[in-house]
């Protein structure tokens, strides 16, 4: 996996698949089901990751280290904005320490992508980083999903890892965030659920993350509304579009490089 129709991105890298779900956030994820279509096309890596439970397909915990997949960005000779492990969470429990370290070692040399690294267990990565990583990569960008009130939280774990870039994607935002503190954290990404079980966004969730994005500096990306538009009815991803308040919104954090070359 290496194209994408991800906004936010150029690239996936899936150096880990398998996850579990923890949060509400996860209830509709998009990579269970797709865990499932790739293992029935034959692809070893996904194969005994899911199970299914009434109508659903969910994660069953098995979490898998792919070795060969670390030599994937070195290939790649143009530089990219890489989102690491879109089908896992390189924090999650099931990911060894050690591995942690090995793909830290493919992202210390290859300098010339940026990655683009977003766990729901920020604890864990603030920990780790903060121990064993050393010096801040100015091409890792560590971020963490928020989408309610009751984990936001996961936004102090974020602060208090070392990164040259800290994000949020509030996706699926599926309730008010409340009052937030986005001081140093450089960039939010928010998105409304898609598929037939989507959860509704409402347009004051926005405007209320909108408001603490301005307050505080921080690059704002309106990524989709989803399933469900601003007028609160049904229709698909596509015909609702991206656009919030008159405009498309594509802003970017400001990257160490970028501040060098200014």
């Amino acid at each position: 996996m290496a194209e994408t129709q991800i906004e936010w991105t150029d690239s996936t890298w899936n150096p880990v698949a398998g996850c579990s779900i923890i949060t509400a956030g996860c209830t509709h994820c998009y990579a269970m089901e797709m865990a499932k279509r790739l293992q029935a096309m034959g692809i070893e890596k996904y194969a005994g990751l899911t199970r299914r439970t009434g109508k659903r397909t969910v994660w069953n915990g098995v979490v898998r280290e792919d070795h060969e997949a670390l030599s994937i960005p070195y290939r790649w000779k143009k530089p990219r904005k890489i989102f690491v492990n879109s089908m896992s969470d390189l924090f999650h429990e099931g990911v060894s320490d050690e591995f942690i370290l090995r793909v830290w070692k493919v992202m210390r040399e290859t300098p010339r992508h940026n990655y683009q690294i977003l766990t729901k267990r920020p604890e864990r990565m603030a920990t780790l980083v903060a121990s064993r990583m050393g010096e801040v990569l100015p091409n890792v960008w560590l971020g963490t999903s928020i989408e309610n009130s009751d984990v936001v939280s996961r936004i102090d774990h974020l602060r208090q890892a070392p990164a040259a870039i800290r994000f949020i994607s509030y996706e699926p935002l599926i309730g008010s965030v409340g009052a937030v503190d986005l001081r140093d954290i450089h960039w939010a990404i928010v998105g409304g659920e898609s598929g037939k079980s989507a959860r509704p966004i409402k347009e004051e969730w926005i405007d209320e993350i909108h408001g603490q994005c301005l307050k505080a500096g921080t690059a704002f990306f309106f990524k989709q509304w989803g399933t469900w538009g601003k007028d609160n009815k049904k229709r698909s991803k596509k015909a609702n579009g991206r656009e919030y308040r008159g405009r498309t919104w594509d802003e970017m954090p400001v990257t160490p490089m970028d501040a060098t070359a200014m």
